[in-house]
């Protein structure tokens, strides 16, 4: 099997942004976007997605975080795509409700090729810390977005916006690492009627 690995590099005037990934690591990660909350979100997808991730980011901190959180989604993305090639022999979909202390979260992809995102959360408080609530669902429409991936994500309830959040990031890298494996029974395949999911 081919390394499933990819660097993308992007440059705009609001941000500098790098990204390397192995689908097929072991959820290493080194990550700076200069946003802490960020970090630590995307320390958590990268550990339970076991996909290894080098981010750094240097954006428009002193306007906001909107640009450098975004744009990291939509590097990430084109990352995990560019990484995963035609798709051949992955499992394709991924479902799990995944529980944090107060709070259940539920995620649901299919590595279709159509980027669609359904977001049903919400936030109690409109920052946990300095950072945006609202910029959550901004990084995960991104990514969806620029990983040609469709994207459920539901939080069934939760009294912490931390944990909230956590667990959108947590059971996204969790349905990541089971749609991104290779099935054995039909490694040499690409998982759709259709023959391409591109």
């Amino acid at each position: 099997m081919a390394e499933r690995r990819a660097e993308i590099s992007r440059k705009t005037n609001e941000t500098s942004v790098s990204v390397r990934v192995d689908i097929d690591g072991t959820g290493k990660s080194k990550i700076s976007t200069g946003v802490g909350f960020f970090d630590h979100m995307l320390d958590q997808l990268s550990r339970h997605s076991l996909i290894d991730m080098e981010i750094d980011v240097k954006g428009d901190l002193h306007i906001d975080d909107h640009h450098t959180v975004e744009d990291t989604g939509i590097a990430i993305g084109q990352a995990i795509s560019k990484a995963l090639g035609d798709r051949r022999g992955i499992t394709r979909y991924g479902s799990l409700d995944l529980a944090m202390d107060e709070t259940m979260t539920k995620a649901a992809v299919d590595i279709s090729g159509r980027p669609f995102l359904v977001w049903n959360v919400a936030f109690s408080a409109p920052k946990i810390g300095t950072f945006d609530t609202e910029l959550v669902r901004e990084f995960f429409q991104a990514l969806s977005q620029n990983a040609g991936i469709t994207l459920h994500i539901l939080n069934h309830y939760g009294a912490n916006n931390h944990h909230i959040a956590e667990t959108c990031f947590k059971a996204v890298a969790r349905v990541l690492r089971t749609a991104t494996e290779i099935d054995p029974r039909q490694a040499d395949r690409v998982p759709s009627t259709k023959g391409m999911l591109a």
